[in-house]
């Protein structure tokens, strides 16, 4: 879990002016709740909602944490660079047999229509479950992404990036392959548990007959407005988790994380690659450490993030001061001294990970952990070489074990009019 800090949220949107007397049976559900309708639709003619507009809705502004939207076409896929949301699904699915080019074309741009309408707040297009009728988007980013396995399926082979060859093998990995891998991936995170299982079905049901799913995990992080300030994300060993991140506002930010425009293969001009990690932590071994032995297997301490050898969180970590009897005061086995970039020929991942919980084992033992999901450019310079140094003698590696793993090609973002994956299926 390589220490780097959160990226900054996109700019909401405000909420708009109550709807006036007598346009509510018209109304998109984000109107008829107070908020920003940026689309413009009318749900009778978008098809498939016209229950929303069906009861009088108080014109009650939503609360900032359910107003806020993030729009769906874009330069970059959304989800990446957005701060981390309260609550989160990840899931991979796989194409039928018999299902190629043609269906996956069709599967990508009936999932992108229905990312682009519950991520402006509206229902979804087909048989909408009702379960976020109340609620505005609330932060919503539906992210799509290709395994290594869909470009022979549907006869795109040439067009497989070589940054997509499978990851080494690990001498931590202890790989679940039933919830590792799969043809498609879909990443979802909303600030509201119910919108973001809402569009977890939504997608669901739209694979139809295309795809099945594969595997599918649940994550959570804190609510936002849950702490006096935004601060790094804890994770469930209690650790500040994320404090090195890169920013939006670093001069090489888009260098390392999105693939340049000119970049190989065309299609993925601005998109990304996403590692992700089912990491279980054996929190029971973890729980039995002093705080003190803790800090030394992270090298930073657990109250506030700062580095062993003094200051706060942001304080640059100083790896050759010792203590009085010589010993460095950052352990060589340290977890935040093997991640540093500068310790890694300058590898830097974005992390945007989910923790979880899927209950106990029989004999009372969490299954417990991080949904580790980090974007890059090209994870043979990112992801890989952090990960073979931690492999070689990180701390916190007796801690924790990885139970399941995918690598993603995550295509640029779509333009308007356009569908996820659109240039490489249509190109």
């Amino acid at each position: 879990m390589p220490d780097q800090s959160l990226p900054q949220a996109r700019t909401s949107e405000p909420a708009a002016p109550a709807p006036t007397a007598g346009s509510g049976a018209g109304l998109s559900r984000r109107a008829l709740l107070g908020t920003a309708g940026a689309t413009g639709l009318v749900l009778g003619a978008a098809g498939g909602a016209v229950g929303y507009a069906a009861a009088p809705v108080p014109a009650t502004p939503l609360t900032a944490v359910g107003s806020d939207r993030v729009m769906f076409h874009g330069k970059h896929q959304p989800g990446i660079t957005e701060a981390l949301q309260a609550s989160g699904h990840l899931a991979a699915f796989d194409l039928v047999a018999g299902a190629g080019r043609k269906e996956a074309a069709a599967l990508l741009r009936r999932w992108s229509t229905t990312a682009e309408r519950l991520m402006a707040g509206e229902a979804a297009p087909h048989d909408d479950t009702d379960v976020a009728r109340d609620a505005g988007p609330s932060s919503l980013t539906i992210t799509f992404g290709f395994g290594h396995a869909f470009f022979g399926k549907t006869g795109l082979e040439q067009q497989r990036p070589a940054a997509l060859d499978p990851l080494p093998d690990f001498s931590s990995d202890h790989l679940d392959k039933a919830r590792s891998d799969g043809d498609l991936w879909v990443q979802i995170g909303a600030n509201d548990a119910l919108v973001a299982f809402h569009a977890l079905r939504a997608i669901q049901k739209e694979a139809g007959g295309a795809a099945r799913l594969r595997w599918q995990m649940n994550g959570f992080n804190r609510t936002p407005g849950a702490t006096a300030h935004p601060m790094t994300a804890r994770n469930l060993m209690g650790q500040l988790d994320g404090t090195r991140n890169p920013k939006p506002a670093d001069s090489d930010f888009d260098q390392r994380i999105f693939v340049p425009a000119s970049g190989e293969p065309a299609w993925m001009a601005n998109g990304s690659y996403a590692v992700v990690r089912r990491i279980r932590m054996l929190l029971d071994d973890w729980e039995k450490l002093s705080v003190s032995a803790q800090e030394q297997v992270i090298g930073r301490r657990k109250s506030n993030g700062a580095p062993l050898s003094g200051g706060d969180e942001t304080t640059p970590m100083d790896l050759e001061k010792t203590d009085a009897e010589g010993e460095y005061v950052v352990p060589l086995n340290a977890h935040a001294r093997i991640t540093r970039p500068d310790k890694n020929g300058g590898a830097a991942i974005l992390r945007r990970p989910f923790s979880y919980h899927d209950g106990f084992d029989t004999d009372g033992t969490p299954d417990a952990g991080l949904l580790f999901v980090c974007w890059q450019a090209d994870p043979l310079r990112g992801f890989v070489p952090v990960q073979r140094k931690l492999d070689r003698g990180d701390a916190l590696s007796q801690y924790i074990r990885h139970e399941a793993s995918g690598l993603f090609a995550v295509p640029g973002g779509a333009a308007t009019g356009e569908y996820v994956g659109q240039r490489l299926l249509e190109g």
